[in-house]
């Protein structure tokens, strides 16, 4: 759902000093992408669900310097500005509980 599966590299795979070989070895990279690819896809089918386009907001997968998985939104301002708006609703009819 975050891409295409070609080039996974430039899919997502966020490493700090990717570009420059500065990879640790040793750190699973990829168990932490993965991890990250899931949560992001399944936040894409919540916004598909909501109405977003996923050329205006999406979530992409990535991982920090230790190989940890996390999950970016990326989107226009106006459209995460609706999406803001959407939870902010959310949260207030239910007190805030997710």
């Amino acid at each position: 759902m975050t891409g295409s599966g070609e080039g996974w590299l430039s899919d997502g795979l966020d490493v700090p000093g990717a570009d420059s070989g500065l990879w640790v070895s040793g750190v699973d990279y990829i168990a932490g992408w993965h991890e990250a690819r899931e949560a992001a896809d399944r936040f894409n089918r919540a916004l598909l669900g909501a109405g977003f386009e996923l050329s205006a907001a999406r979530a992409v997968a990535s991982t920090n310097e230790d190989g940890r998985g996390v999950v970016r939104l990326t989107g226009w301002p106006g459209a995460v500005e609706r999406l803001a708006r959407l939870l902010e609703a959310r949260a207030g009819t239910d007190g805030g509980a997710a």
